[in-house]
């Protein structure tokens, strides 16, 4: 299967989660990216990842990164507010609750009727850890639009749409194993520690259903006024979507960017009464990828890489 356009990555490569989905997947964006001029290669990681690169990791200015990899399907959605702490904390909470406790109930049963304390502490920790791996690794949830095939699609658009000139100054990365536990994008900053001392690591994830497309830095990259005053410039409103730098107050959003100094996570979420949230990925109902939002983001990336290389 040829890729031809950065869309047709949700039609013939819906799911990436066994090897040889995955291999199919970069062999086709391998092409795709080579046949727009860049140098691509693919770098192993631990435990099996592989990390497709696209550009000179080392020489870049600035990482455009996602992750790859198809998540896990989950009974209940995995729902994201990034600027409420207590919501966010709460529903955490509630995940682990609604793992602790029907295993806890049947470790309990088990227990009763064998009469033995251990064997019911077997049954709980066995069923309890099956739970947790099964979120992490289980069976690929199909139906994965934003999540984060929003991200990989974003990435390719802004490499395809990059003057040839600014090139040099881009790396693009797209990671594995993120759902496993931001496995890909680890390994990758390990190798490349040097490099990414100084990079800005603009991270895609999830940015396909929402109106309000937020930036959230990491505290080191708060600091820094020049790196943040750059991605200022490329804030504002466009019709009924927003853009938005979250460089103050509570927020948290776990994703590959926090393993790099001046990493930013980039979404898109919806407003309710609770506030800024992104929720329906894990589940079949993650059908929305809105290209709106992708051509945002294009034009204000390369806005930026553009504009700061040229001075």
């Amino acid at each position: 299967m040829k890729i031809n356009h950065p869309l047709d990555v949700v039609t013939l490569f819906p799911v990436r989660k066994s090897a040889a989905q995955k291999q199919s997947f970069r062999d086709a964006v391998q092409e795709y990216l080579e046949s727009l001029g860049y140098t691509v290669s693919v770098e192993k990681g631990s435990c099996r990842s592989r990390n497709l690169v696209a550009g000179d990791p080392d020489g870049a200015k600035y990482l455009v990164t996602a992750h790859y990899d198809t998540c896990a399907r989950m009974l209940i959605p995995n729902l994201i507010t990034p600027c409420n702490p207590w919501l966010f904390v709460g529903y955490q909470l509630l995940v682990c609750l609604l793992l602790i406790v029907p295993s806890l109930a049947v470790g309990a049963l088990a227990g009763y009727l064998f009469h033995e304390f251990f064997v019911g502490y077997f049954v709980f920790v066995v069923l309890l850890w099956g739970d947790i791996i099964l979120m992490m690794v289980g069976p690929a949830n199909s139906s994965n639009v934003n999540d984060n095939t929003s991200g990989v699609v974003s990435v390719l658009e802004i490499a395809k749409s990059m003057p040839e000139k600014y090139r040099k100054d881009v790396c693009f990365v797209l990671f594995d194993l993120e759902e496993a536990g931001l496995i890909g994008s680890a390994s990758y900053q390990k190798m490349h520690k040097k490099a990414t001392v100084s990079q800005l690591v603009l991270n895609l994830d999830c940015v396909g259903d929402g109106d309000e497309i937020l930036f959230f830095p990491t505290s080191k990259l708060k600091k820094n006024r020049n790196k943040l005053a750059a991605l200022e410039r490329i804030t504002g409103q466009f019709g009924k979507k927003t853009v938005s730098l979250r460089s103050k107050g509570f927020s948290i959003y776990p994703s590959d960017q926090g393993h790099f100094p001046y990493g930013v996570g980039i979404c898109a979420l919806n407003r309710g009464r609770a506030g800024l949230y992104l929720s329906r990925i894990h589940t079949p109902r993650d059908t929305v990828l809105d290209e709106t939002n992708v051509n945002i983001l294009r034009a204000g990336i390369i806005s930026m890489i553009t504009g700061s290389a040229a001075k």
